[in-house]
């Protein structure tokens, strides 16, 4: 297993899957320690939720299945256990502290899962409200914890994005509501494939929602939301009035997997008016690596104003791959007319234990 980013209460890692592994086509997930009811959805799903809330004056549970986004992600439950070779294993829903793990799959040779993945949208309600809301891949086990669980079918994924807004719209995420409802909310919506929920989290990114849920509906953009959510991504670099979230943007950059990620966070680095907005850009540019990103911090070094970014910049070189890194370090030390920046530079030499930079070092000291 190889972590990418653990950041935004968000785990996401890259696992290594045989290629015989199957789609599960049940119509619900297997649910233990539970008295489970199924029943078909014979209305509108917003008023079926709010009528099972409003009755529920004890804990219990709802749930349903809609397709969900990228064949070749799992979405589990944060019970990590040191392997998940053979899935997301076992989800007790009533454990407190639990976090959502997204896991895409490199599966090997060329083989693709046969059939479209699902996720369940789970519902916690308890004194006539809802208190909790969580996401979770089909192929996860699920412990109830002994509670009534209602397992929903024939729910339309547009009527669950609709649903999901009520509980993100006008959110402070900063404000973190006990059981993270509108963070779950916002999880469930980015994972649906449905162009519903494109369109849900285009709006949260308008200037009139709050700065939190832009910042926050950046990282799903980059991490789920695959074409779409790297357009919006590059309006927001270009309009957004906070250069908080506009920081924030450049990170969705590096998660994303689309052509074009790269060069807006290159853009960014180059033409942002905020120098901390430029800086991040460079540091998540070290984190892609690569010839195009290179350049951008060699460049941004050379000809950005401001001497924190330009310093920031020699940092994003000592986050390269030392190949690459510790020559392009070397020569801005020797040759850089910023003193600050040289000064930069030979820190960074000395924390990369380097052999070629102790030769450098050397080199200096008996001139």
């Amino acid at each position: 297993m190889r972590t990418i980013i653990l950041g935004l209460g968000v785990i996401l890692a890259v696992v290594t899957v045989p290629p015989t592994a199957k789609a599960q086509s049940s119509d619900a997930p297997q649910v233990e320690n539970a008295r489970v009811e199924k029943k078909a959805l014979d209305g509108p799903l917003a008023a079926e939720v709010k009528t099972w809330a409003a009755k529920a004056d004890g804990p219990q549970w709802l749930g349903y299945a809609v397709p969900q986004m990228g064949r070749e992600r799992m979405t589990c439950c944060g019970e990590y256990n040191g392997s998940w070779r053979n899935g997301c294993e076992h989800c007790r829903l009533e454990d407190r502290d639990h976090g959502t793990n997204m896991t895409s799959r490199e599966e090997e040779g060329t083989t693709k899962l046969e059939a479209p993945r699902s996720i369940a949208v789970l519902f916690r309600a308890e004194n006539r409200r809802v208190t909790k809301i969580r996401v979770v891949s089909m192929e996860c086990s699920l412990d109830a914890g002994g509670l009534p669980f209602v397992w929903l079918s024939g729910v339309k994924p547009a009527e669950s994005v609709e649903l999901l807004e009520t509980f993100v719209r006008g959110t402070d995420l900063d404000a973190h509501d006990d059981d993270h409802i509108s963070h779950g909310a916002l999880t469930a919506i980015a994972v649906h494939a449905d162009p519903a929920a494109d369109r849900a989290l285009e709006s949260f990114t308008r200037t009139g929602e709050p700065e939190s849920l832009r910042k926050q509906t950046t990282f799903w953009l980059g991490a789920a939301r695959e074409k779409a959510g790297l357009a919006v991504l590059e309006k927001m670099a270009k309009s957004d009035p906070s250069s908080d979230v506009r920081s924030q943007v450049t990170f969705a950059l590096s998660v994303s997997h689309e052509p074009g990620a790269v060069e807006e966070m290159i853009r960014m680095a180059h033409d942002d008016q905020s120098s901390h907005v430029r800086g991040q850009a460079l540091f998540w540019l070290a984190h892609k690596a690569g010839q195009k990103a290179v350049g951008a911090i060699t460049g941004a070094i050379e000809n950005d104003p401001d001497t924190d970014v330009k310093k920031k910049a020699v940092f994003a070189l000592s986050q390269l791959p030392k190949d690459e890194g510790v020559p392009k370090l070397i020569e801005v030390a020797q040759t850089n007319r910023n003193r600050e920046v040289r000064k930069q530079a030979m820190f960074w030499l000395g924390q990369s234990h380097d052999p070629r930079a102790l030769s450098f070092f050397e080199k200096i000291l008996t001139q």
